[in-house]
């Protein structure tokens, strides 16, 4: 056990860092209940049903075309024997390293009236405007098509670890009572893995009501979008944080909607898996068709997108020598970094401070704080701008007024503001990593640190964290490139003339100049792609793993 003076301090490290890391959250609800005049009802007049009816539709959209996709794959790759299997275990994973705001790009450049697919229909069959019929790009369901590409691995990666955690007894028990393939999959394998799908089509909904550079571009405005365009271009910051309120309340209730259906199965539990997995060989035209299924998702949500800026790059190859290029590059880099580094050490502490004080409160304190990975960047930026802004004026205020300096603006418009918000908005990742990492820790190497006198901080510095570098390292990564790909927050937070590579990519597509955004592009995808990568293979290793224990059992 901890001394008494050693537990208060963690205790309070962690409710202090939990307060500073909601403050944006608690800004959010005084600025809304507070605003200058009464904007609810002329909001409620004009344009708050519309953001909420859009917001709607893309949840709806989105929610239902990344079940689709990313359980029907996740079925085949683990369940079924189909030429290039292996190929697709990975291939399907890569649309995660594109940003949804990239893809939305290339394929609104790409089907547009003026792009290179109608233009070439016309050109090859003579028609003129009017004489054809071409779906919309930029639309409400262009915008759901698009993005559901980008983020189906979502579902994919929860429902594919799920289904190859299910025993194979279940599915034989099924066979032998006379149920066909498919039969046993909607049965018995959807309804066990059915809360772990249900957290990927939530993680990929929330992504998609986070985004404003695909909306934007395909032309939905939702309330996240609503939220940038009402401040910064309006400027009505207390429409901009009532808007605010309802998107966060949005977000909190699909939360709990995940969740209350996660406790309200009583079937959830797979069991450990105690036998490999016998695939199902499919032959014929299944095994082909099986074959068209996962090839059309990995190709429409990455390998034709990232071939279309592959060309772009390759045509505007001048960009290697642009100052803009150079700079942002170099500014992501150093900014991705350190807010990576800011991150980890954050969710370090807080791991390791419910390790040790375990008990409500702590657990409280850290569950609080790892609420930031759902609040939507736009809504992340209005709250930390507004209070660091305040901070700077009133003390700016009390030097003029005592000693006659001006200090200006030390926290807002700042670097320091960037990293803020991407270690609130990230901590959940990095605090993740790090406590199922302390968890694989056993506890009698600390209770024998304490009989060898060390104390708690001893204790993490010099037995923790050794066993914990694999998990550093996982969680650094994670965070540098979600870091690397964020838009609204930065877009929001950034100081005076301060690109990254997220931003002058929105910058050079809304002045639709794509070509000259590729190369930008392709290095956030490049980047995107490691940690992609990485899970793939820890997926394939855990799943190897209960085969592996078996056949050394059986040798034994």
């Amino acid at each position: 056990m901890m001394s008494r003076a050693s537990d208060a301090l963690w205790r309070g490290g962690a409710l202090a860092l939990s307060l500073l890391l909601i403050l944006p959250l608690a800004a959010i609800g005084w600025m809304a209940l507070n605003a200058e005049a009464d904007i609810w009802p002329h909001l409620i007049a004009t344009v708050l049903p519309g953001f909420v009816e859009r917001t709607i539709v893309l949840m709806a959209g989105v929610g239902f075309l990344t079940l689709l996709i990313g359980t029907g794959t996740a079925w085949l790759v683990s369940q079924c024997e189909f030429p290039f299997r292996r190929f697709f275990t990975w291939a399907l994973v890569l649309p995660l390293a594109m940003p949804g705001y990239i893809i939305a790009y290339t394929y609104v450049h790409s089907f547009e009236f003026a792009g290179p697919v109608q233009s070439a229909l016309r050109a090859a069959f003579g028609w003129k405007h009017g004489d054809y019929w071409f779906p919309e790009i930029r639309s409400m369901a262009g915008a759901v098509t698009v993005m559901s590409l980008v983020l189906y691995p979502y579902v994919f990666l929860t429902a594919r670890a799920a289904f190859l955690k299910l025993s194979p007894h279940h599915m034989e028990a099924a066979r032998t009572l006379g149920r066909s393939q498919w039969g046993a999959f909607f049965r018995v394998a959807l309804p066990l893995a059915r809360p772990a799908i249900a957290v990927g089509v939530t993680l990929a909904v929330m992504e998609a009501i986070h985004d404003i550079g695909a909306v934007n571009f395909f032309g939905v405005r939702t309330l996240s979008l609503g939220i940038y365009t009402t401040w910064l271009a309006k400027g009505n910051l207390g429409g901009a944080a009532q808007i605010a309120v309802v998107m966060l309340l949005f977000v909190f209730a699909l939360i709990w909607v995940e969740q209350r259906s996660r406790r309200a199965q009583s079937f959830h539990s797979l069991g450990p898996r105690d036998a490999p997995c016998r695939r199902a060989a499919l032959s014929g035209w299944k095994a082909w068709g099986a074959f068209v299924a996962c090839l059309i998702p990995s190709l429409l949500g990455f390998i034709l997108p990232a071939a279309i800026l592959l060309s772009f790059a390759l045509e505007q190859g001048r960009m290697l020598d642009d100052a803009a290029f150079l700079k942002a590059a170099r500014n992501t880099l150093l900014l991705a970094s350190a807010a990576a580094v800011v991150t980890v050490l954050a969710g370090l502490f807080l791991a390791y401070a419910k390790r040790m004080s375990r008990g409500p409160f702590v657990a409280f304190a850290v569950r609080l704080a790892s609420v930031g990975y759902a609040v939507p960047g736009t809504v992340l930026g209005l709250g930390i701008l507004v209070p660091l802004s305040g901070f700077d004026n009133g003390l700016d205020a009390f030097l003029r007024a005592q000693f006659g300096i001006s200090t200006g603006l030390l926290l807002s418009g700042t670097v320091f503001a960037i990293m803020l918000g991407y270690a609130i908005r990230f901590l959940a990742i990095s605090f993740g990593n790090l406590e199922t990492g302390l968890e694989r820790v056993t506890p009698s190497l600390s209770a024998a640190a304490r009989t060898l006198g060390r104390g708690p901080l001893s204790t993490l510095l010099n037995i923790h964290i050794p066993l914990l570098r694999p998990a550093i390292g996982a969680g650094l990564l994670l965070v540098f490139v979600d870091c690397m790909k964020e838009l609204p927050a930065t877009l929001i937070l950034r100081p005076f003339d301060f690109d990254t590579l997220a931003t002058l990519v929105y910058a050079l597509a809304s002045l639709d100049q794509l070509e000259e955004s590729a190369l930008p592009a392709l290095a956030i995808v490049a980047a995107g792609i490691l940690p992609v990568i990485l899970i793939s293979r820890g997926m394939a290793q855990e799943a190897a793993a209960p085969a592996q224990d078996l056949s050394a059992s059986k040798s034994r």
